[in-house]
């Protein structure tokens, strides 16, 4: 049951919710500590992602990304409206959930627009960042800091912004290979692998293939695959495939001569881009003698941050005449 509340301005904010990163040296195991609590990891594999971050000094793209992201949505809402302050709050590393939302009780924010940096729904890629909010918001009421109410933007996986800036990406990938090869190449779409287990329970997958699907036809390509890489937890646990690089060692000899690597379930060049599709897939590229070119991910093009302003303007017009309230206090939030 629902009641509404009386017409106004239904939120004060946007708050960008995204996974974070380390800014240096000292913040790779503390960070990677907060990532994993509660998983079963085993340490030499905690000490390989370290060595992976190590690699590019410390220092994740994702908050720098984050931030552009943020200040290219604040733009867009100041010219078109509605005027609202952009807040970034992280998961694992800085700034903290916790500590954006103390910042927005502050200044006077009670209800914020929810914007989750990812763009296909799992537990992992969205309802467990909702769990912190509500776990975030907790905490500030324990404390006696005003609760900030979060409603969230709805799916944006074939929003035109987000296929539009995908397939700009692949296109500038495509026509960086050689002449002779851009036609040949075959884009392949990847994403983060999760659990089978999870993945039965949730759109991920199909919102996936329905992603790679429209950015395909955007640009009239009939040779595409969806592939996943950054698997992580333990080997016996099945987790989705194929991953990138075995899925590429099993082309190279049905005639894979050129790839196009499309990091479609990220919308950052974040490290786990960097590394996997950099540095580790383009290795068994060379290896393989598979041309390679790897497409930036959306970040901060013009045309996803067009589809921000959409998503919270779309948003805010939905509860202009009122917002639904929950009878009961803040609960685990569902998806939407």
């Amino acid at each position: 049951m629902t009641i509404a509340t009386p017409a106004r301005a239904p939120f004060d904010a946007v708050l960008l919710i995204s996974f974070g990163g380390p800014q240096g040296p000292d913040d790779i195991r503390p960070f990677l500590a907060n990532v994993l609590r509660g998983r079963r990891i085993p340490p030499a594999r905690v000490e390989e992602v370290a060595k992976h971050y190590a690699l590019f000094g410390g220092v994740s793209p994702i908050t720098e990304c984050a931030l552009l992201q943020a200040a290219g949505l604040r733009q867009r809402l100041e010219h078109t409206g509605p005027s609202l302050p952009v807040y970034v709050g992280m998961r694992n590393w800085h700034p903290f959930l916790a500590d954006t939302l103390r910042e927005m009780a502050h200044a006077g924010v009670r209800r914020a627009v929810g914007f989750i940096l990812a763009a296909h729904r799992s537990y992992s890629s969205c309802e467990q960042y909702r769990r912190n909010v509500s776990a975030a918001r907790r905490d500030i009421r324990t404390e006696g800091t005003p609760d900030i109410d979060v409603t969230y933007v709805g799916d944006w996986h074939t929003h035109v912004g987000f296929i539009g800036a995908c397939a700009t990406r692949v296109e500038a990938a495509r026509l960086a290979l050689p002449e002779a090869l851009r036609n040949r190449a075959r884009v392949v779409f990847t994403a983060h692998s999760i659990p089978l287990s999870m993945a039965h329970v949730s759109p991920y997958h199909d919102q996936l293939r329905e992603s790679a699907r429209l950015v395909a036809s955007r640009l009239d390509i009939s040779d595409w695959a969806l592939v996943f890489q950054s698997r992580s937890g333990r080997p016996q646990d099945p987790w989705l495939e194929p991953d990138i690089c075995d899925y590429l060692r099993s082309e190279r000899p049905r005639g894979l001569e050129a790839a196009v690597i499309c990091p479609l379930g990220f919308v950052a060049d974040h490290l786990e881009v960097l590394y996997d599709l950099d540095h580790e897939a383009a290795e068994v590229c060379d290896r393989l003698g598979i041309t390679m070119r790897r497409a930036a991910a959306v970040n901060d093009d013009p045309q996803f941050l067009d589809l921000m302003a959409d998503m919270v303007r779309a948003t805010v017009d939905r509860y202009r005449g009122g917002r639904p309230l929950p009878i009961c206090s803040d609960t685990e939030p569902t998806l939407a």
